[in-house]
């Protein structure tokens, strides 16, 4: 399953991800991952000012972090999805089952 993964801690990690018009949204980190087999990082993130329509919205990112920069991919393939998918649920039920 997962190499590493950082889960909330007392103080959220904070994101800003500019929309399709340039405007920055504030999105809260909720977890970081590896997937077994590759090198890629994967972070979990949901919108700090959720509108009912996505209360329960949950986006993936694969990121790369250089230094004090952040980079965030769209994870357009769908057999990395699924595994980003798979791998997500598998960490969410091991923290439910604690």
């Amino acid at each position: 399953m997962a190499k590493d993964q950082n889960l909330l801690e007392d103080e959220p990690e904070i994101i800003y991800i500019p929309d399709d018009e340039g405007n920055e949204e504030e999105f809260e980190v909720i977890m970081k991952f590896e997937v077994d087999g590759s090198d890629a990082k994967y972070m979990m993130v949901v919108p700090m000012e959720a509108t009912e329509d996505d209360t329960d919205e949950v986006y993936a990112f694969r990121y790369e972090e250089e230094e004090d920069d952040l980079k965030l991919y769209i994870i357009e393939d769908e057999a990395e999805w699924q595994i980003v998918e798979e791998t997500f649920n598998t960490l969410v039920a091991e923290l439910d089952g604690e």
